[in-house]
């Protein structure tokens, strides 16, 4: 009996250990956008919350231009939810991002306009949403797409 008692003890050990760990409530947001120009080569870095990327890829899609780049900012921010906004001046999408294995991973292309890019566009923490203003309009973003209270 005893090593039936054992045994047990040890399989729920075993179980118990090889469970993960959460940590809840965690916010990964940044309280502020980032406007950072994109270098010669494509790339973009955010020093102050150790982000790079190369954008190529980005202003291929959205403009069709493999030179799209040049001389061009984007506008980043991560929302509560750990996903990175992107876009930037003149852009129609708004573009959400993951992090994984070591890349940014689109998780959602958010067409704001089929017919012209937005002037100036700015983000906004606004909790539990990212907030896009752009000219006089304003909606608020989740990685699904314009929230209902957003338009």
């Amino acid at each position: 009996m005893k090593a039936i008692n054992y045994l047990a003890f040890s399989i729920l050990l075993i179980f118990y250990s090889c469970s993960s760990l959460t940590l809840k409530p965690a916010d990964f947001s940044w309280p502020v956008e980032s406007v950072q120009k994109v270098d010669n080569d494509g790339n973009v870095q955010v020093k102050r919350y150790s982000l790079s990327f190369n954008a190529k890829n980005l202003y291929l899609t959205e403009t069709g231009d493999s030179l799209g780049y040049v001389d061009k900012e984007l506008r980043i921010i991560r929302g509560v939810d750990g996903y990175y906004y992107v876009t930037g001046n003149n852009f129609k999408n708004v573009y959400v991002f993951n992090a994984k294995d070591g890349a940014l991973k689109l998780e959602n292309k958010i067409e704001i306009s089929d017919k012209i890019g937005m002037q100036n566009p700015a983000f906004n923490q606004r909790p539990p949403y990212v907030e896009l203003n752009y000219g006089n309009v304003k909606v608020d973003l989740n990685k699904d797409g314009i929230t209902e209270e957003g338009k």
